[in-house]
């Protein structure tokens, strides 16, 4: 599950990276904008579906939160 995160983690980081490779790169400007945006929807998309893993994947009992007690 760890690997699976990480991964999805990675995703994002290149989604976003993609997205300002493509505002900063020279070109048409409707296919430039077409390409950040699709590499900003990509990274939407990546980062709600990491959301929901971590969600079933605590539900499920996969995996536990870790940190200071409560209370």
């Amino acid at each position: 599950m760890k690997l699976l995160i990480f991964i999805m983690l990675l995703g994002v980081v290149a989604a976003l990276g993609a997205a300002g490779v493509a505002l900063l790169r020279p070109g048409a400007e409707g296919e430039r904008e077409r390409r950040m945006a699709r590499a900003l929807a990509w990274r939407v998309g990546l980062s709600i579906a990491l959301f929901v893993a971590l969600l079933l994947a605590w539900q499920l009992g996969w995996i536990r939160p870790t940190g200071l007690p409560a209370g």
